[in-house]
């Protein structure tokens, strides 16, 4: 059952387009349930929101191509930012709300962001002086010394639409950012044909089972690209309901899934976790619509899905991606029954051609594993400003994935292991090296190498090995400093939950740290 066709042609289409289409056309049906302030958006208001933002960030100064950072949590005002931001000219570039001072300066300063559309709270104890590029900051619910209201931006104006300067093939329409396993941070450049793309092939023929019936509920960052494409974009494009969560509460996600008649809902496994807990604890509902989830962002343990579906009735889904493809690549199936197969991330989308390679990048013979390569229309232009790592990862037309899989006889795929090293804490991606720069800058540490070790609640989470500089004992005092060394400047979930001193860091002769070493102390 390989999937050939897509929902429509993507063909010159451009993400804001294609969403205010669906606001005309689904005018008076619910399009945005709001739960962190209770409110309720038609697709008509929305379209009318989104359109009303465009021409208030033209009359602000945004010119096209100007980069628009947006600092929010899941909200109305993300929601409509984005989808405005691409309609005026601009280029979105998103940043997770749980950012401290240095990765929000880091990324502003990167991107080039001459907008940044935030809230007060976000910005206490943040220092934006001296971005170049940074001329307006907005801040939505709550006021900041020196930003402007965000209302003034949706006061009424005459300011037109840029005509479009180039094809959507090559229009950025969203500049998320990918922790890379080296050096900082890459921002990834998504095109508009990219995102109308991925959204067609995830809704397309024998995908995924969504139409304008469903109700959605995302508790997903729209930050991340799972919850921008898979959520936000495809529900607009296509007509369902959309009910935002600001962040995971198993008990009042529990208590919408009744109220708002959610039929589906996109997780990542440590959130099935919580809710397999909460179905043996009694809190899950029993008078629920949710006919299926798709996991993703992170591995799926299938004893896992098992036991989500044996408690809930609820399929659990599989999907494999990242954000260099929009995000989806590979999805499962959940009819019928003998395709539902949890373990595997299931067979590709629609024109997503895939090879395993050797290290030779020569093909390996059917059933061995080997790197995934992938090309389709979801796949990047390549990394803002770095063509060197986009050089890396893109060659001749593919995109190497760094992921090692296997295929079976009938199409199906099963992701083995990360040639890259990425860890991933809740779904949430933690970056080796760049805690591993940070706990450098402190100064009791002279080398030190962070990798995942499996954990039953986050799937991961980040373990440090540090080597201490003369002078300096191990201690529980210096164990805490050191973690909170890092999460006073990183986001959350990069903060490392151990710390295991050692006297020297395994290394390669050219300097590379040998992880799996590290890691076989968890063995």
């Amino acid at each position: 059952m390989l999937r050939t066709q897509l929902y429509a042609d993507p063909s010159g289409r451009f993400v804001h387009d294609v969403v205010l289409e669906s606001c005309r056309k689904n005018g008076g049906k619910t399009a945005l349930i709001d739960t962190s302030c209770n409110r309720r958006f038609t697709f008509a208001e929305y379209g009318s929101l989104v359109e009303s933002l465009a021409r208030g960030l033209i009359s602000a100064g945004l010119i096209p191509g100007d980069v628009i950072a947006i600092f929010l949590p899941n909200s109305w005002e993300f929601a409509i930012t984005y989808h405005a931001a691409t309609l005026a000219g601009g280029i979105p570039t998103l940043l997770n709300p749980s950012y401290r001072e240095r990765e929000i300066r880091y990324q502003l300063e990167n991107s080039g962001a001459v907008f940044l559309i935030t809230d007060g709270p976000l910005l206490e104890n943040v220092n934006l002086a001296g971005l170049p590029a940074l001329r307006r900051v907005f801040t939505t619910r709550h006021e900041h010394p020196g930003c402007k209201d965000f209302a003034t931006l949706l006061r009424p104006t005459s300011a037109r639409f840029p005509e479009a300067r180039q094809a959507s093939e090559g229009t950025i329409a969203a500049l998320p950012y990918s922790s890379g396993t080296t050096g900082l941070p890459k921002g990834v450049m998504l095109s508009h044909y990219n995102l109308v793309a991925n959204v067609y092939q995830i809704v397309g023929p024998g995908a995924s089972p969504l139409d304008a019936s469903d109700t959605m509920l995302c508790f997903l960052p729209l930050y991340h690209i799972y919850g921008l494409t898979v959520a936000l974009t495809l529900c607009l494009s296509v007509g369902l309901t959309l009910v935002l969560m600001p962040r995971f509460d198993v008990q009042k996600l529990c208590a919408l899934l009744v109220s708002e008649g959610v039929t589906m809902m996109p997780v990542v496994p440590p959130a099935i976790n919580a809710l397999c807990q909460a179905a043996e604890a009694g809190i899950f509902p029993k008078n629920h619509k949710l006919r299926w989830i798709k996991s993703g962002a992170a591995p799926l343990a299938p004893e896992l899905a098992r036991r989500m579906t044996d408690l809930t009735g609820i399929l659990v889904n599989q999907g494999y991606g990242m954000t260099e493809a929009s995000p989806v690549t590979h999805v499962g199936y959940c009819t019928p029954p003998e395709m539902n197969r949890p373990a595997s991330i299931g067979q590709p989308l629609a024109l997503t051609e895939c090879r395993i390679v050797d290290l030779e990048r020569n093909d390996v013979t059917p059933g061995q594993q080997g790197e995934l390569i992938m090309r389709g229309p979801q796949i990047m232009l390549g990394y803002w400003k770095d063509p060197q790592a986009t050089a890396a990862v893109l060659r001749d037309g593919w995109y190497f994935s760094g992921d090692i899989v296997r295929c079976d006889a009938e199409g199906f795929y099963y992701v083995l292991d990360r040639s890259k090293e990425m860890i991933k804490y809740k779904g949430f991606p933690v970056a080796p090296a760049e805690v591993e720069a940070l706990l450098l800058e402190h100064p009791a540490v002279r080398d030190c190498g962070v990798v995942a070790k499996p954990d039953a609640v986050a799937g991961e989470i980040p373990c440090a090995f540090v080597v201490l500089r003369e002078g300096f004992t191990p201690s529980d005092t210096l164990d805490k400093q050191l973690r909170d060394f890092v999460a006073d400047r990183l986001a959350h979930h990069k903060k490392p939950r151990e710390i295991h001193f050692v006297e020297v860091v395994p290394r390669t002769p050219s300097g590379k740290i040998l992880r799996r070493e590290l890691r076989k102390t968890f063995a």
